[in-house]
């Protein structure tokens, strides 16, 4: 790929790569309950579910979702319950003085497999791959070996957002160490979630 279209891919995928949305917002919830390390681990299964959408997109099976109105509502439906589900978990967890004992550690599977259903009940995350990364695909040159490229830039800038968030949620930590703040970041991120739902579903196809 030239330079010139890797140097206008970079910065506008960055910049939807650091966009609070819902998973972002998980690693940020994670580091403040589980710690930096943690919440990074975890953030691998969004990028499964993500370098999973972007095989769908390589093969031209995204059409499909262009195509299927029953499977882009189903997508979006279970996706916005799911985030539902996670903001009252996050609305309902317990607060713990700084002297008490860290929250019980979720399994690393579990945290992951929270990031994978965020991330692939996301048909916003699943139009960025077969409506913004095929604007920087020539169709005069081989398809696969210029997805490959981006996909490989997407998924590393999104790890870099996730460390990035991740970074920000242990300060937040220590910024609301009491029970009181605890409980006020846990429901604003609560409310967060259950926003980010309601905008999937009142998300309409491209």
């Amino acid at each position: 790929m030239d330079a010139a279209t890797l140097t206008l891919f970079v910065p506008a995928c960055f910049a939807l790569n650091m966009a609070p949305g819902p998973n972002n917002l998980l690693s940020l919830s994670n580091a403040t309950r589980y710690g930096f390390g943690r919440s990074c681990a975890a953030g691998l299964g969004r990028l499964v579910a993500f370098a999973g959408m972007l095989c769908l997109a390589s093969a031209g099976l995204a059409v499909i979702l262009h195509t299927s109105e029953l499977l882009f509502y189903a997508i979006k439906i279970v996706g916005a319950a799911y985030l539902f589900y996670l903001a009252v978990q996050l609305w309902r967890a317990p607060a713990t003085t700084q002297e008490a004992a860290p929250p019980p550690a979720a399994g690393l599977f579990a945290l992951a497999r929270q990031e994978f259903l965020v991330a692939a009940g996301n048909p916003k995350a699943i139009l960025i791959f077969t409506a913004f990364l095929p604007q920087f695909v020539s169709p005069a040159e081989a398809t696969a070996p210029q997805f490959a490229v981006l996909g490989i830039l997407f998924l590393t800038l999104e790890l870099v957002a996730i460390a990035a968030y991740a970074y920000m949620g242990v300060h937040l930590r220590r910024w609301f160490a009491r029970p009181r703040g605890q409980r006020l970041f846990n429901r604003g991120c609560a409310v967060l979630l259950a926003g980010a739902g309601a905008g999937l579903l009142a998300a309409r196809r491209a």
